[in-house]
């Protein structure tokens, strides 16, 4: 049994596939503002906090309880458009199934919101395989650097060393290796060539298996 490792899982990109669906809340949330942001401008800032978008539309001006405010308003507009369509990741379910039967472990870890995160649980009906969560609310810094993917470690009780991170974004990725931690990449969002810095790249969760993630954490 491998229950002293563990598993985290970022969720946008990888739980679900739902970048597209950002994008058109953000476009719509800036169309409701009269701000202007582009689609490279989006992507440029994948596995980020929410400060890192309004900080771009709106220079400092921002208080925190403006820029929670704003963000909850965005969000909103983001899980309206996407609540009809919203299904696990392809192979994700049998996966998570696999890692809790050979006694991983299991985490996520995410730069979303707390209503984001229960969101996707929920609907997608996957929180049943998670020992603990972490998000936005739990952190001072977001992606790259470490903090939430650290959160979860000390969740689970599970140094960084053991575990392993699924991500889908480069500052991801690169919070995964400033913890410390093993990462596979899922091209869900970015080219395996931006995606480079992870110790091995999948394009779905049907590309790795168990036996696959137990070698990549004891190489």
């Amino acid at each position: 049994m491998m229950n002293d490792f563990a598993v985290i899982f970022d969720m946008d990109g990888v739980l679900v596939d739902n970048n597209e669906y950002h994008n058109i809340a953000w476009l719509e949330f800036c169309k409701r503002k009269q701000l202007n942001i582009s689609n490279e401008e989006i992507v440029s800032r994948y596995g980020t906090h929410n400060i890192e978008f309004f900080k771009l539309l709106y220079g400092d001006t921002l208080s925190k309880e403006e820029t929670d405010r704003l963000g909850e308003e965005k969000e909103a507009i983001y899980r309206e458009i996407y609540e009809k369509d919203i299904r696990p990741a392809v192979g994700l379910v049998p996966l998570l199934t696999s890692l809790k039967d050979r006694g991983f472990k299991l985490a996520v870890a995410t730069s979303a919101i707390t209503n984001n995160l229960n969101f996707v649980l929920d609907k997608t009906n996957t929180r049943k395989f998670f020992d603990e969560l972490a998000d936005s609310s739990m952190v001072k810094r977001g992606k790259p650097a470490p903090d939430v993917f650290l959160k979860a470690s000390e969740l689970l009780g599970i140094p960084p060393s053991r575990c392993l991170v699924f991500e889908d974004a480069v500052q991801g990725v690169k919070a995964a290796v400033n913890a410390g931690m093993k990462v596979v990449a899922i091209t869900s969002t970015f080219t395996p060539e931006d995606l480079k810095q992870a110790d091995r790249i999948i394009n779905s969760f049907t590309d790795i298996t168990v036996t696959d993630v137990e070698t990549i954490l004891k190489s």
